[in-house]
């Protein structure tokens, strides 16, 4: 008679399964804290540019988040900022609920702190775009490419954008010192905090040359900007300006809305401008609709014209629009979305990176004028007068224009006229 194996099949069986249940690793106990490190990291999953996520296998990060403790809010928004730390990218960054409130206000029109866009640099330092325009930090000196080497003592090395703008905000009328470098010169500066208007438009008709010029300085991209442009633009050819100057210089940027609703009061027709996503797929932003006016305009911009303004000069330079004079521009061509998260908290992902209507990807490289000068440091006063030889320089192109004389080509080089001394996602503070 043959014996069965069948109960020595099941006693094996069974075997294997109480062995194996000795590495059956508990299951993890959910807080709201691994809910909201989910959040973060279904976001960045579906939505980051880089589909690489910097050579990290981000489904390993996950597991790993999930496996620390993070008994309540500041733990979970550690874990969080150490897992985007890994992405290597200053402009993906998570916002705390009172750093994501202001953040919206800030491009409402209206902050509170001493008034700087900042950056990182190569090295983990922090790096000034520009300041905004009339705020303490401006009134204090701070310039455009100056590094922040600490914050009332505390060492920027290697610290958040948003952790240094966190130091820098407070009450309006205490004070906070920054210690920059210039020139290898580090020097403190103590800046008294206050609650700034971002009023973004400046105009102003300039009638002491051959002809009137519509000077118009854009200072930042925010809400109030393209409706405060167009009704610029509409007063000025009201009074009879016949050529325009668009002053970028030290325009930090802000919303990509308004950069291609501002593209749109001076072009009749053309690509403003082409985002790649993750996957390289390309979407055409257009003009749609007849210009405000077609007279000739020349844009200032320099180092610290950058992102949005990049956006709008890249525009209207490969359109023909425009002549660009002043230096090459900052180069962030990077794009980032602003998400809510359930407990009020933020995360800005970088989505996309954006190209030029000529298929130019500036980022970290900026954009060349189509006349390069150079000028010394001015103070506001001087600005659009005779002591700005970029705005001297623009009003040169423009009588050129007017008077339909070809101007001096763009030469892609640096061949082109420099006069005086020279003087390149960002966070508000």
């Amino acid at each position: 008679m043959k014996k069965s194996f069948l109960p020595t099949l099941l006693a094996c069986l069974l075997a294997i399964t109480a062995v194996g249940s000795l590495y059956v690793r508990p299951a993890i106990a959910y807080s709201e804290g691994h809910r909201l490190l989910n959040e973060v990291w279904r976001i960045v999953d579906r939505a980051y540019v880089d589909d690489s996520f910097n050579g990290q296998n981000w489904w390993l990060v996950r597991q790993q988040a999930l496996r620390k403790e993070v008994p309540d809010s500041e733990a979970s928004y550690a874990v969080v900022r150490e897992m985007l730390a890994g992405l290597g990218d200053p402009f993906t960054r998570f916002l705390d609920p009172d750093q994501y409130q202001s953040l919206q206000t800030n491009t409402s029109g209206e902050l509170t702190g001493v008034g700087l866009q900042i950056t990182q640099d190569d090295v983990g330092y922090l790096k000034v775009i520009a300041p905004v325009e009339g705020s303490p930090a401006d009134e204090a000196g701070i310039q455009s490419q100056d590094h922040i080497l600490s914050i009332d003592n505390v060492s920027t090395k290697g610290m958040a954008l948003d952790d240094a703008a966190k130091l820098m905000r407070g009450v309006p009328g205490t004070t906070v010192t920054l210690t920059i470098d210039r020139d290898h010169n580090p020097t403190d500066f103590p800046i008294v905090r206050d609650r700034i208007s971002l009023n973004p438009v400046y105009a102003d008709l300039r009638t002491d040359g051959a002809f009137p010029v519509g000077y118009i300085r854009l200072n930042q991209f925010n809400a109030n900007a393209t409706d405060q442009l167009a009704q610029a633009i509409d007063t000025l050819d009201t009074d009879g300006a016949m050529g325009y100057v668009l002053d970028l210089r030290n325009n930090p940027g802000g919303l990509l809305k308004a950069g291609i609703e501002i593209a749109r009061l001076w072009l009749d027709k053309g690509t403003i401008v082409y985002t790649v996503n993750r996957y390289g797929i390309q979407d055409r932003i257009d003009a749609s609709g007849a210009a405000l006016t077609q007279a000739p305009l020349v844009i200032l911009v320099n180092g610290g014209t950058a992102s949005a303004s990049e956006i709008l000069s890249g525009a209207l330079q490969d359109n023909g629009r425009a002549q660009l004079v002043g230096e090459r521009t900052f180069g962030k061509g990077l794009i980032q979305s602003l998400f809510r998260l359930s407990d009020g908290s933020g995360l800005a992902v970088t989505v996309a990176r954006y190209e030029t209507p000529s298929h130019a990807d500036i980022n970290q490289q900026g954009i060349l004028p189509d006349r390069i000068v150079t000028t010394p440091i001015l103070t506001r006063p001087e600005l659009a007068t005779e002591a700005d030889l970029q705005y001297q320089a623009a009003v040169e192109l423009l009588a050129a224009s007017l008077e339909n004389e070809p101007s001096e080509p763009s030469t892609g080089d640096n061949s082109a006229i420099t006069l005086g001394s020279p003087q390149a996602a960002a966070d508000a503070a």
